[in-house]
């Protein structure tokens, strides 16, 4: 009787504790939908609705602006030749940036991972360097260079009395710059596919009689093409949404493309909202069709090049030419990182940018710390960095802790509707930034005692805006947790949050700490989200910067953009060292 008493009892507990977890599972998916919701649905739907509408959704009411419904805006968008012209020059930028990154990108994975050529490491870092320059710091930097009249690469070439000029107010200067800064995502891309193929592919190609550059072409390449069509894809999906570097090289000759136009629209008076959300509406639909494509571009083909049989990547040995390939690298690093910091630190301590001669270049009385002192007088400089700072550590608390709750779900558990989270937190991979920004001023602007102009807008918005670099960021730490640990701890009694705060998160901080600082960085150099939800209490670092250089004020401008990037370079550093105790450290992108 006594055990038919204990076994009823344990069957009452076992059932109370399953209705309790499923209560649980239920009430965390139903909160990680609503946050989602808040955070991504809400503002794109009042982005669609204020595109599809003459009306103030957040001002007029929604109703009101239901009862308005209509593609006007869209069809004045499709029939103004300065939209045509913009999204002409905004392919034309994008693709000729793309074919250049994907040459760079390629030769230079080509060369780490296939080739003998001396000090690859130094290589494989300097091939990646570009990608912790924020894209308006580079565009000031190569403005300096190749300005037509003032610029110093012109008065080199005055002063070795060639008649060669360079300008970078061009599309051509638009393509170069494109191209240099974002070859590193198709080198990341194609660099992995090269370690992980067999070299027995190639190996037997050679043996068919194939030369080793025929070898390249119709064997490596071809079968590590699904990477090289991702990272150009990548770097297609980046530059399409990037404000700094059209902003900077494509004003002084009215050069638009379709960032810069949205941000011409709100700053019309009176600004064009409407107009502005139906052209961010198309840009999105853009971006989101080329993520689409390169998610299922080449899904119907096999490229397998890993089999269970180990191997070694093999060494291709160059002989004398491997210097070449070493200097190749070499005049990379100088053209892509050295020529610019020159460039910012000659403009920001030198009084006046008119240099007259190379021996006026090398004039040391021409230079000073005016500009610094200047810039640090102005009390908007503190406050921006300040809020920078502060806006960047939200983002990265609140959005990790965010991203390991969506990690956690999606990675660790099986409950249903996982995947409605893990489709609605993909989704900003396909809105750029300035879209984002757009978006939250849709939503928010008209709201009485709402987020606009505070600093918490800017902060929400970086966290939808780099979501899935957060999320992607930490599913290598989830997938390495095996899950007879948290078995095992369930078994111990146990439960869900009990299970991640003393098995999951010790083992996940490298990576959790990782994630944040990677947050922490891109929040403090992200531009397009901030443009249209700062105030001038709420200003942070890239805006003050973008304010210096429509300013005309170079000097100020390099000054402030080596103040932002020696920031950003200590926290890298920082990033680092706190990922070192991983084995799988995982700081990735930062574009």
């Amino acid at each position: 009787m006594h055990g038919q008493a204990d076994r009823r009892s344990e069957a009452m507990r076992s059932a109370s504790e399953g209705t309790r977890r499923r209560a649980f599972t239920g009430l965390w998916v139903a909160a990680l939908l609503a946050i989602l919701t808040f955070l991504v649905i809400y503002p794109v739907f009042m982005l669609l609705l204020g595109a599809l509408t003459d009306t103030n959704p957040v001002v007029d009411g929604i109703r009101l602006s239901l009862s308005h419904l209509s593609i006007a805006n869209f069809l004045a968008v499709l029939a103004n030749p300065n939209v045509a012209e913009a999204l002409l020059n905004t392919l034309i930028a994008c693709g000729g940036g793309t074919v250049i990154a994907v040459a760079i990108g390629l030769l230079f994975s080509w060369i780490v991972v296939r080739t003998n050529t001396p000090f690859k490491g130094f290589i494989a870092a300097a091939s990646i360097l570009p990608l912790f320059a924020p894209p308006l710091v580079a565009g000031v930097a190569w403005a300096i260079l190749g300005s037509p009249k003032t610029g110093l690469i012109n008065t080199m070439f005055k002063w070795m009395g060639s008649d060669l000029r360079v300008d970078l107010y061009s599309m051509w200067g638009l393509v170069f710059v494109f191209g240099i800064y974002y070859a590193p995502y198709v080198y990341m891309f194609t660099s992995s596919a090269l370690r992980n193929m067999d070299p027995s592919l190639e190996e037997a190609a050679e043996i068919s009689g194939a030369s080793p550059v025929a070898t390249l072409f119709t064997v490596t390449f071809p079968l590590i093409m699904p990477a090289i069509v991702s990272g150009m894809l990548l770097s297609f999906i980046v530059m399409l949404g990037i404000y700094g570097i059209p902003a900077v090289l494509g004003a002084p000759t009215n050069l638009s493309v379709l960032t810069t136009y949205i941000f011409k629209l709100t700053n019309w008076s009176p600004p064009l909202y409407n107009t502005a959300a139906a052209v961010a509406i198309i840009l999105m639909v853009v971006t989101g069709l080329l993520v689409y494509l390169q998610q299922k571009l080449l899904s119907g083909r096999s490229y397998t090049t890993v089999a269970g049989k180990a191997f070694r990547p093999r060494s291709l040995d160059l002989g004398p030419w491997r210097w070449l390939t070493f200097a190749i690298g070499i005049v990379y690093l100088l053209i892509v990182v050295v020529l610019p910091s020159l460039a910012l630190i000659v403009a920001a301590f030198r009084k006046f940018m008119f240099i007259r001669d190379v021996a006026s270049l090398f004039d040391m009385r021409q230079y000073s710390l005016t500009h610094f002192e200047s810039i640090f007088d102005n009390p908007l400089t503190m406050r921006s960095i300040y809020n920078a700072v502060e806006v960047g550590v939200i983002t990265a608390v609140v959005g990790g802790a965010l991203a390991f709750a969506i990690g956690y779900t999606i990675h660790r558990t099986r409950v249903s509707g996982r995947g409605a989270i893990d489709l609605i937190s993909t989704l900003p991979v396909a809105i750029p930034g300035l879209v984002v920004g757009v978006a939250y001023l849709w939503a928010w602007i008209g709201v009485p005692g709402g987020l606009y102009g505070t600093i918490w807008i800017l902060a929400l918005a970086f966290i939808a805006r780099f979501m899935p670099d957060t999320v992607k960021a930490l599913s290598t730490s989830f997938l390495q947790i095996h899950r007879e640990l948290e078995e095992a701890a369930w078994v111990c009694g146990k439960g869900v949050l009990g299970t991640i705060r003393t098995i999951v998160l010790p083992l996940a901080r490298p990576g959790v700490l990782a994630s944040m600082t990677l947050l922490f960085v891109l929040a403090i150099r992200e531009l397009g989200s901030s443009l249209f939800l700062y105030t001038s209490n709420t200003m942070v670092m890239s805006v003050l910067l973008l304010d210096y250089y429509e300013g005309g004020n170079i000097g100020k401008t390099a000054a402030f953009s080596l103040v932002q990037t020696l920031l950003l370079g200590v926290l890298i550093g920082g990033a680092n060292w706190l990922s070192r105790g991983s084995a799988q450290g995982n700081v990735a992108r930062t574009g």
